[in-house]
């Protein structure tokens, strides 16, 4: 095998593990925010949204 072939498994490889890390973070962290940074634990459920003004 040459070098690159070797390369490209290998970013493959990393790709897939990335992947596969946002998708377990997505199910298993149900308090964090939208952005699923992992930064916060902001829990947002007694926020109150304002109701909008129609003219």
């Amino acid at each position: 095998m040459d070098f690159q072939l070797i390369m490209v498994i290998i970013l493959f490889v990393l790709a897939i593990l990335y992947a596969g890390r946002i998708i377990y973070k997505s199910m298993i962290n149900k308090k964090e925010c939208a952005s699923n940074c992992g930064k916060c634990a902001a829990d947002f459920s007694e926020m109150k949204i304002p109701e909008s003004k129609s003219n």
